[in-house]
């Protein structure tokens, strides 16, 4: 059974260090073979790849670009009318996806349009993020690149985000069909939005391509006081065989590096394991 492996959240984890650059190193002087980030826009793509490649990390994961932010957007993927800049973002996150060796793009859904009824826009929206996810699988598989979308909370994080529990998820991919976009499942989310989380991992795990993770309901580090038994988690995902990364999608108690021992507990004991199976 093969360990887990993990990816240090840059946007959530040593933020103690102002630019993305220092945070790649500091991820990978705490162990981490990998990191992942939400939005890299505004960092200079070329110290990005130097800071990379420096530090020997690999970067898994990216978001597509939010929108405008100041206007309430979160991104485009489902909005109707928003469908041009949606492929303009897309293209711009293929680029430093490309740059950065990144195979993996999170194709943000968005939020329901403000003065909107979720359920007056429901199917106009998820025709669009349909659409939306057809261009985008075929324009990702050139250049080997799987598209990503995540369910996130709305009774919590954001009410008006469209996208917001994995059946929903599903039910869209399906009518995608293409092998390329998968589903993100970020266990914070599931949790606030439905529980029953051994049954949802064993039921979608054929259709997750990536995995996010944070305690319920502070969002802190796995180990935190909260609702999850993460060695249980963790156990049900080896079972399974997930051989992806888990991205640490978490809002440390203190510093980054003071609340790492859980993580850095896991990597002991597959050590131990692994030196006890060579014996």
């Amino acid at each position: 059974m093969a360990p887990l492996k993990f990816c240090a959240n840059i946007s959530w984890l040593f933020t103690e260090m102002p630019d993305f650059s220092q945070r790649i190193h500091a991820a990978a002087s705490a162990g981490f073979q990998a990191v992942e980030a939400a939005w890299l826009y505004d960092s200079d793509l070329k110290e990005l790849q130097r800071a990379r490649a420096a530090a020997g990390v690999e970067v898994v994961l990216i978001n597509t670009p939010p929108g405008d932010v100041k206007a309430g957007d979160l991104g485009l993927g489902s909005v109707p009318g928003r469908e041009a800049e949606f492929r303009q973002g897309l293209v711009m996150a293929i680029e430093y996806a490309k740059a950065l060796d990144c195979k993996r793009i999170h194709l943000m859904a968005g939020r329901v349009p403000v003065g909107s009824q979720r359920t007056a826009v429901v199917k106009e929206m998820e025709a669009v993020f349909v659409q939306n996810l057809t261009y985008a699988a075929d324009i990702l598989s050139k250049e080997g690149i799987t598209g990503l979308v995540e369910p996130i909370n709305t009774r919590i994080t954001d009410p008006r985000y469209f996208l917001d529990c994995p059946h929903q998820a599903a039910v869209i991919l399906g009518k995608v069909g293409q092998p390329n976009i998968k589903l993100q499942m970020d266990i914070f989310h599931w949790q606030i939005m439905d529980g029953n989380l051994t049954h949802n991992i064993n039921k979608y795990f054929p259709i997750i391509g990536h995995i996010q993770i944070a305690q319920v309901p502070g969002r802190n580090e796995p180990d935190s006081k909260g609702e999850l038994n993460y060695n249980y988690l963790f156990k049900t995902l080896e079972n399974n065989g997930y051989q992806g990364y888990i991205g640490c999608e978490y809002k440390p108690l203190g510093s980054t590096e003071e609340g790492l021992g859980w993580i850095k507990d896991y990597w002991t004991q597959q050590e131990m394991t692994s030196s006890f199976d060579l014996q």
